[in-house]
């Protein structure tokens, strides 16, 4: 068996709201490490969750109590900003939480570890605002202040999943960030779904759905081996609705879509409004099926919409992670698929606490490939 050794015992906190991905995390690291090898102490564990309560008193104001010790752990703290599922007693009101109210849970356990932990690196697959990402006017940064405020707290390593822009880490240029891809785990799914029989240029177009998908779309092309088209948004500049310009229409730059599968890539659906405008010129303009892939499903307005979608043949196929909150009525749609990402976070747990490179889950090109020629 192999021997391995380990940057300092393994720990997890799952924060309220991430306890399911933290529970299939854990149990692939406990049934991989129980068939190895070592001479450290806490290596070989049957549990690497760590308990810790986040109570709050009448008036809303919280704590945070580990209730066993950190010192020397490396210790990883997932938190999900965007399970809104929850609810607290606030002067005998019940309020939902909020991504504010999530991360300073963040800020309350990363408090209550003294600085004891040998490492503290926060998991937090959705970025909190990160979709307020850069300054347009006088507005405010969240996001970059955010991270500066997450590696003063002394924090070493912030690990997410598709940015919404990932410039965003030259807010913290000294700090651990890294921007995990998706890529792999929606090859894998588009192919067991047997979708389409083999992916060529003459059966499958990838679909950018406005320029900031661009980048994430020609990656998806080149290792699919097949072409890429856009959109882009037309906005009306002379208005601002919800702090943003309104859109007036998406228009279309491609090659012909007749009789092929197309591919919408995305960071996020948010209400859903776009994607289905743009599966809608797709199917116009003669594609055959539609599949939408975003890393988060968050799917603000309801699943109704996308059900209507769904019955007027605009959309077929909806896949989003399990990175985050997935509402239970949109997991018993039939169009939709939920693609896992537990395994692979695990192993980049179990990665990083051996302080090991990460380089083959940032660049997955090749395990693609050879996911494509084995299929």
């Amino acid at each position: 068996m192999e021997i391995r050794t380990h940057f300092g015992p393994l720990g997890i906190i799952a924060l309220p709201g991430c306890e399911k991905l933290a529970k299939q995390v854990n149990a692939y690291l406990v049934a991989w490490r129980a068939g190895r090898e070592t001479q450290q102490a806490g290596y070989i564990e049957d549990n690497y969750l760590i308990d810790v309560d986040l109570n709050r008193y009448g008036g809303g104001e919280a704590k945070a109590i580990l209730n066993q010790t950190v010192r020397g752990y490396d210790l990883f703290i997932m938190v999900d900003v965007c399970n809104y599922s929850l609810e607290y007693e606030l002067n005998g009101h019940m309020n939902p939480m909020s991504p504010d109210d999530h991360y300073m849970n963040l800020k309350r356990v990363i408090s209550a570890c003294t600085g004891k932990p040998n490492r503290i690196n926060v998991v937090m697959p959705f970025l909190y605002e990160s979709r307020q990402h850069r300054r347009t006017a006088r507005e405010s940064l969240d996001c970059a202040m955010m991270l500066q405020e997450l590696v003063g707290m002394g924090v070493d390593n912030i690990f997410t999943f598709d940015a919404h822009d990932p410039r965003i880490c030259n807010a913290i240029p000294l700090a651990g960030f890294e921007n995990l891809p998706t890529s792999y785990q929606f090859v894998k799914t588009l192919i067991n779904l047997n979708i389409h029989e083999k992916f060529d240029k003459d059966s499958v177009l990838i679909i950018a759905p406005d320029e900031g998908a661009v980048e994430r779309a020609v990656y998806f092309a080149n290792i699919l081996g097949v072409n890429v088209s856009m959109f882009y948004k037309r906005r009306d500049y002379t208005k601002i609705v919800d702090g943003r310009n309104p859109i007036v229409a998406h228009e279309y730059l491609g090659e012909s879509l007749e009789g092929k599968t197309a591919i919408v890539v995305d960071d996020m659906i948010a209400s859903g409004d776009s994607i289905i405008d743009v599966a809608k010129q797709l199917k116009e303009r003669g594609a055959k099926n539609v599949i939408a892939c975003a890393s988060f499903g968050l799917f603000t307005s309801g699943m109704e919409h996308f059900d209507k979608a769904v019955e007027e043949g605009l959309l077929d196929k909806v896949l989003t992670t399990n990175l985050i909150y997935q509402n239970p009525e949109t997991l018993i749609r039939p169009y939709y698929e939920s693609v896992d990402m537990s395994e692979y976070l695990a192993s980049v747990v179990d990665t990083v606490n051996h302080n090991m490179s990460l380089e083959r889950f940032i660049s997955p090109d090749e395990k693609i490939s050879n996911k494509l020629k084995t299929s």
